[in-house]
């Protein structure tokens, strides 16, 4: 049989771990938590060049009508995130036949940290910070490739917001979209090889 793929690189805080829950926690209700994040997506899919991550988290909280502070709540949080209940199980099996990796918008220190909370070993990590980028900028992904040895049409990637296919249609890698709470797509924004509701399907996909 032949191989599609010799990795899988994945979006941290909203395709593998619940960060929705933490938002809306720190928030202190559902509707205020999800107008912030989206703020955050935003801001964080259009800022191009890095720039400190606490910060734009905290814009993002204002821009919501809520204190600048949390962004210091929030990051305290990240200790305490927890990952979809299917992601270890997933990660395992996909770990046993295919090098596993992480692109995702966060500071250093919180992306490692984060990604600690998945149980998994991951070949690579790239942050924005690392990166010098935020995605969808090319070079988060590319970074990822270089280090794991592989060309895009060799890796699957992981999205967990649909600003992600704006950056991986321009290295032509293909994406799975891994929805979770129901998102709006965003104008112009280009279909993905898959879109479904858990991490689950990559088993059968792969």
């Amino acid at each position: 049989m032949i191989r599609r793929y010799d990795a899988v690189l994945f979006d941290l805080l909203t395709a593998l771990l619940d960060s929705w829950t933490l938002w809306n926690r720190v928030a202190g209700n559902a509707e205020d938590g999800r107008r912030w994040r989206m703020a955050y997506l935003l801001n964080t899919y259009s800022a191009g060049h890095y720039r400190a991550y606490e910060t734009l988290v905290a814009e993002a909280a204002e821009e919501a009508g809520l204190p600048r502070r949390l962004s210091d709540d929030l990051a305290a949080g990240y200790a305490t995130l927890e990952p979809w209940p299917e992601a270890p199980d997933v990660l395992s099996t996909l770990s046993r036949r295919l090098r596993l990796g992480i692109v995702t918008n966060c500071s250093e220190e919180l992306g490692q940290l984060a990604a600690a909370r998945t149980g998994a070993d991951f070949a690579v990590i790239v942050t924005a910070e690392r990166a010098g980028f935020y995605k969808p900028h090319p070079q988060p992904y590319q970074m990822a490739l270089d280090a794991l040895g592989v060309a895009s049409e060799r890796c699957l990637f992981v999205a967990g917001s649909p600003y992600d296919l704006f950056g991986t249609r321009r290295l032509d890698l293909p994406t799975y979209w891994h929805d979770r709470v129901g998102l709006a797509v965003p104008a112009g924004a280009p279909v993905p090889l898959r879109r479904e509701k858990t991490l689950t399907p990559l088993l059968d996909l792969l």
